[in-house]
C-alpha cells in the first residue's frame, strides 16, 4: 500500500505561482512513477505531469509545458509540482498518483495505470 497526501493548493492571481507537494508513505520503494492530474468543474480528469522514480524522466501535458515543473526529492517519497505563469484555466482540483507496476511510456499520461491516488488539493487562479 502507498498513501499519498497533497498540500500547497490555494488562491493565486493570474501570472502567479504555486508549488504543490505530494508526500508518499508506505511501500514507496515499489513506486515506478508518480504523476499529477487535475479536474476542473464539469470537465474530465486530465493529465498534467509525471516523473519516473528511476532515472527521473519527466512528461508533461502540452497545456502546461514550459510553465510547470515536476520533481522528486532524493528519497523519492515526495513529488513536487512547481506551477508558474498560472492562468485561470489552470483552476482545478489537483491530485497526485502513483503506480507500482512497470509501465510503457506511451501510457504514462493515462490515469488507469496509476494504482494509488491522493484526495486532491484545490488550485484557484483568479483576479
Amino acid at each position: 500500500q502507498v498513501q499519498l497526501v497533497e498540500s500547497g493548493g490555494g488562491l493565486v492571481r493570474p501570472g502567479g505561482a504555486l508549488r504543490l507537494s505530494c508526500a508518499a508513505s508506505g511501500r514507496t520503494f515499489s513506486v515506478y512513477a508518480m504523476a499529477w492530474f487535475r479536474q476542473a468543474p464539469g470537465k474530465e480528469r486530465e493529465f498534467v505531469a509525471a516523473i519516473s522514480t528511476s532515472g527521473g524522466s519527466t512528461y508533461y501535458a502540452d497545456s502546461v509545458k514550459g510553465r510547470f515543473t515536476i520533481s522528486t526529492n532524493n528519497a523519492k517519497n515526495t513529488v513536487n509540482l512547481q506551477m508558474d505563469s498560472l492562468k485561470p484555466e489552470d483552476t482545478a482540483v489537483y491530485s497526485c498518483a502513483a503506480t507500482v507496476r512497470p509501465y510503457n511510456i506511451l501510457v504514462v499520461r493515462t490515469a488507469k495505470i496509476y494504482d494509488y491516488w491522493g484526495q486532491g488539493t484545490q488550485v484557484t487562479v483568479s483576479s
